[in-house]
């Protein structure tokens, strides 16, 4: 399939909506109940699917990643019974949301090679944006008295931040041969 008819979405535009939120709730799902690495236990696990936001937005496009971000987090909170509705609808909500939403407006893959230079830039930022959301996290967390801010730093970095460097550029150029071949009429990034 041609990039072309991936980037003039001759096919259904509704695909990467219903796709941005079926990823959103594995997403929660995944983050719920598959992290086996217990970094503190019963409380912070390394949240080795934490790729999947920035991913969702590169291949997507931004607001799918937004979307796969916030609701996953939703979801998993719920799930995991640490929703605190300031802290998950506003904070970590919105800041999970940008780790989809900044990837999928900076890296287009209909206009941008993906190569080694783009995947390096693709870590870039995802430790960018993983470390402006950890630091709002932490902070939220702190505020509340939940977790003292760099004890949060430390451990959400490392939960978060490590697998987003890591698995987004790895997957991103595997995924999108997938999804290409997968919807081979084409669709719009959302």
């Amino acid at each position: 399939m041609s990039n072309a008819a991936y980037a003039q979405g001759e096919g259904n535009t509704l695909f990467p909506i219903v796709l941005s939120i079926v990823a959103a709730a594995a997403t929660g799902v995944l983050w719920a109940y598959a992290n086996p690495i217990q970094l503190v236990p019963g409380v912070i696990q390394w949240r080795i699917f934490a790729f999947l936001p920035p991913l969702v937005g590169i291949l997507l496009g931004w607001r799918s990643g937004f979307i796969c971000g916030y609701l996953g987090t939703i979801v998993w909170s719920l799930l995991a019974g640490t929703f605190i509705p300031a802290h998950s609808l506003i904070v970590d909500g919105i800041m999970v949301g940008l780790t989809g939403l900044i990837p999928g407006l900076l890296f287009n893959p209909l206009k941008v090679e993906m190569n080694r230079i783009t995947l390096l830039k693709i870590a870039a930022v995802c430790l960018i944006v993983g470390l402006i959301m950890v630091l709002a996290v932490s902070a939220s967390l702190a505020y509340l008295g939940i977790f003292p801010f760099w004890w949060a730093m430390g451990y959400l970095g490392l939960s978060d931040i490590v697998p987003m460097i890591i698995g987004t550029p790895l997957l991103v150029i595997p995924a999108l041969k997938i999804l290409k071949s997968a919807h081979p009429a084409g669709f719009t990034r959302f």
